[in-house]
């Protein structure tokens, strides 16, 4: 009877080994679908789409990329400036691919990859706007599955659109910018200005009053004095690639047309420089998620506030700057994936 237990020990050993195969087999046959683009219309582009845009002007092209499949949750981006580009969400594609969640670069009209008509008459919040509303029903995008996100001038942007078309979102985001221009600008003057070197200050100040933007000396003190601490709190040798060319391919026409010359506020005839919506976030009722960073060029306990005027929001403040996607990454990431993922199960409070 002993003698028999070996063979039959060994029969079994060979039976779960052999199922176990069969397990890891099936398991790795069950590919995941999120980078499955072959019922798209993109997959032939790699996930570019090129989107027409009606204007007053006419029709002018705009550029998306998606990236990952994920009918659910879908995050169109909406970058800073005006006049920025898609790589400022650069590292985005070292943190959602992981968690499943689709998101879309898109470059606004005259930026980057998108047409270039150069027309000061659309660079207003209006034709912003009814630009986004366009590309989302080229994208497909519907209140079952559309996260907006916007950072900095995208988050103003991203304000209006929710205020005019919010029964289309699932969810708003709001990346470190405040609902007005004008504190803002109070903000940077009143207490970010003061913290710097006196010296610094004052030089920096003395050549705006002169207008002399064009100086090299006054790019060299902003860059090495307030970018550095409040853009992306890095040394420049170290920032990330994808924040260099943002810089490198940023439209400064468009730029200095809305925001200004300053980076202390939006002056002069920055064509922003009186935009609050502030007294209106209390209408927006879809799930929000305002980002703001303890260093940040926006006051972080403001944009902590926005979150509690609008009817559902919540608030994510990291130790980073106005970057902090780069900065403080893991902040700023979990703060997001979550937001994305208890909205879309029904468990955000």
């Amino acid at each position: 009877m002993k003698l028999s237990v070996l063979p039959l020990m060994i029969i079994t050993l060979i039976i779960l080994s052999c199922s176990e195969k069969r397990k890891n087999t099936h398991a790795n046959s069950e590919k995941s679908s999120y980078f499955d683009y072959s019922r798209s219309d993109v997959q032939n582009t790699g996930g570019i789409k090129m989107i027409p845009i009606q204007t007053p002007k006419g029709t002018f092209n705009v550029y998306t990329k998606r990236m990952g499949n994920n009918p659910k949750m879908r995050v169109l981006l909406l970058h800073g400036g005006p006049g920025g580009t898609h790589e400022e969400f650069g590292n985005f594609d070292g943190y959602l691919p992981n968690e499943e969640i689709e998101y879309i670069y898109y470059d606004q009209l005259d930026s980057y990859y998108s047409d270039k008509p150069n027309d000061s008459t659309l660079w207003t919040t209006e034709h912003f706007v009814e630009e986004v509303e366009q590309v989302r029903k080229a994208l497909n995008l519907n209140k079952d599955n559309f996260y907006l996100l916007g950072q900095s001038w995208g988050g103003i942007l991203a304000m209006e659109y929710a205020l005019k078309y919010q029964d289309n979102l699932k969810g708003l985001i709001i990346s470190n910018m405040m609902a007005s221009a004008p504190a803002y600008a109070r903000y940077a003057n009143e207490i970010l200005g003061p913290q710097m070197d006196p010296k610094v200050f004052k030089e920096i100040k003395d050549m705006e009053a002169k207008e002399d933007y064009k100086n090299p000396r006054y790019n060299e003190l902003l860059m090495n004095h307030y970018y550095t601490q409040h853009i992306l709190r890095m040394p420049l040798e170290k920032w990330p690639k994808s924040a260099n060319l943002l810089f490198e391919h940023l439209n400064p026409n468009i730029y200095i047309f809305m925001q200004g010359h300053s980076e202390f506020g939006m002056t002069g005839n920055a064509s922003l420089k009186d935009w609050d919506v502030s007294g209106r976030l209390k209408e927006i009722k879809v799930p929000t998620l305002v980002i703001g960073a303890k260093y940040d060029t926006m006051d972080p306990k403001y944009m902590e506030w926005m979150s509690s005027e609008v009817q559902r929001g919540r608030s994510v403040t990291t130790n980073g700057s106005h970057f902090s996607q780069f900065d403080d990454p893991k902040t700023y990431f979990n703060g997001l994936i979550k937001f994305i993922k208890d909205v879309d199960s029904e468990e955000f409070k």
